[in-house]
């Protein structure tokens, strides 16, 4: 049964992680919840599928020049910064406080998701 639920969420959220959204909100509360896996191993498991699933998504959206060379730059760097100060900072919580961070994490983005929803209107 656990390698149907691993096989789902690899599936669930390389389907996200492709589409540019996110992986990371399905997969990490699929192991935590569905599986028994420690917040701290999820997240860690999820930075390691993250680097396939980026890799080939790169290279789709590069080919069908979604991608501005020139935008990316000025974003790489701050990214790799607040990266290594997240998983210092990750390493250091304890799993309980990690867990609650990223609910509230999920919250907010809900919440954004529902201000932002622009519902088409009726025919």
């Amino acid at each position: 049964m656990s390698f149907i639920i691993f096989l789902a969420a690899g599936f669930f959220s390389g389907l996200l992680g492709g589409m540019g959204m996110g992986g990371g909100t399905i997969l990490i509360p699929f192991l935590t919840i569905f599986t028994g896996v420690e917040q701290h191993v999820a997240q860690a498991t999820n930075l390691i599928a993250f680097l396939p699933t980026a890799a080939i998504s790169l290279s789709v959206h590069k080919r069908s020049g979604l991608i501005d060379g020139g935008e990316v730059g000025m974003i790489i760097i701050p990214a790799l910064v607040t990266s290594v100060l997240g998983s210092l900072a990750a390493s250091y919580l304890p799993g309980d406080v990690l867990k609650k961070l990223f609910g509230i994490f999920l919250l907010v983005l809900a919440v954004k998701g529902l201000f932002t929803l622009k519902l088409s209107p009726s025919k």
